[in-house]
């Protein structure tokens, strides 16, 4: 589905990310943000094409970008994501001063940004969030704690779902409000997880927001929230379909240069036709990657359940390839440092994160409903 020009950027893009970002990648210190590598994503011109100014951000790049990077570099790709998931709201749906504040600064890597959602008790059902924006005078003050936030604490600023309205469940009543690190009562911790990330939480202590403050419009927080999701999903694929190709890529090195029962490990049926379903099944989930992102661009119907297709189909099929990439590999793959094992803990999380791979078929369905 790509013309030449896209593959050769793509091809480029690899290039770049095995030359100029692995390097950076690997001075970083594992679960901390990056900010070297993430100025060098500044200054190469990556953020720029995950947030173009005078409009909003395509979904077509952004997967293009993902898929590239994660083939060479997971920590780039990550980077580069987090600092779109979290600046996202603020492009599309931010005033022209907080625009004009922050953007700048996150397109060059000068300033890292969150997006920050989910709770301790509020993950796959988002709209479940019990953060309170208590009115304060003309503004509110956020009361509660975010949970599994990327980039927390150590982010410049957050774009923070809060409760406003005066039910305590459900989507409506939810804003959205820009927050720099530095507010009064903003606090937060680094957790440690399976791949080394820069996740934790971020505690509001009646931390103080205005009406200058708020992304969007107030009460309709959700709509930005699920709006950037929708955008981003399949970029979560593109992602996945990145590190499938480079697990693939390794076992396919790996079954020709081994030898095993007096032949190249290749001829092995067992391990030829797992090669073939490990390659077949890539394919079929960049399809959906790009089909997605190219009706998303399109402004097509039926962008939900499309991009809901391209995350679940994507993020599993990579569980399975990386998975079978070290069965061919054997213990090898299980040595720390391999690429095999790097992937195999990077691969899990993409199908939890922005929304689990169950969520993803309720959205299937719920469409196909309609």
């Amino acid at each position: 589905m790509l013309d030449p020009e896209q593959r050769a950027w793509c091809e480029e893009l690899r290039v770049l990310a095995a030359e100029r970002l692995r390097p950076l990648a690997d001075k970083g210190e594992p679960g901390r943000v990056n900010r070297p590598l993430v100025a060098a994503l500044g200054e190469l011109g990556l953020l720029a094409r995950v947030l173009p100014p005078g409009g909003p951000p395509r979904a077509t790049e952004l997967c293009l970008l993902r898929e590239s990077l994660a083939q060479e570099c997971t920590e780039a790709e990550t980077a580069l994501a987090l600092q779109g998931l979290g600046a996202c709201p603020v492009a599309t749906d931010g005033t022209d001063a907080q625009r004009a504040r922050w953007l700048p600064e996150v397109v060059a890597g000068r300033a890292v940004a969150a997006f920050a959602l989910s709770e301790p008790d509020a993950g796959s059902d988002a709209a479940a969030l019990a953060l309170r924006a208590e009115p304060d005078g003309p503004g509110w003050r956020l009361t509660g704690e975010k949970c599994w936030i990327s980039n927390a604490p150590e982010a410049d600023f957050a774009t923070v779902f809060a409760r406003t309205g005066p039910d305590g469940t459900g989507s409506r009543g939810i804003t959205a409000f820009l927050v720099p690190a530095d507010r009064p009562g903003l606090g937060g911790r680094r957790l440690e997880m399976l791949s080394p990330h820069p996740v934790g939480t971020l505690t509001f202590d009646a931390v103080p927001v205005c009406p200058e403050d708020v992304v969007g419009e107030v009460g309709r927080g959700f709509r930005t929230a699920m709006r950037t999701l929708d955008l981003f999903r399949p970029s979560v694929g593109a992602c996945a379909v990145g590190m499938a190709r480079a697990a693939l890529r390794a076992a396919l090195a790996h079954a020709e240069r081994r030898h095993a029962f007096g032949g190249p490990l290749k001829d092995l049926q067992c391990v030829s036709h797992r090669l073939a379903d490990m390659a077949t099944r890539t394919e079929a989930a960049a399809l959906l990657v790009h089909a997605a992102a190219a009706a998303w661009d399109a402004r097509e119907p039926g962008t939900a359940r499309r991009s809901a297709m391209a995350k679940l189909f994507a993020t599993e099929t990579a569980q399975y390839v990386v998975d079978a990439a070290v069965q061919i590999h054997g213990a090898a793959a299980l040595r720390r440092g391999h690429l095999l094992e790097h992937l195999y803990r990077e691969v899990r999380a993409p199908r939890i994160y922005e929304g689990a791979s169950e969520v993803q078929r309720t959205i299937i369905a719920r469409e196909l409903y309609r």
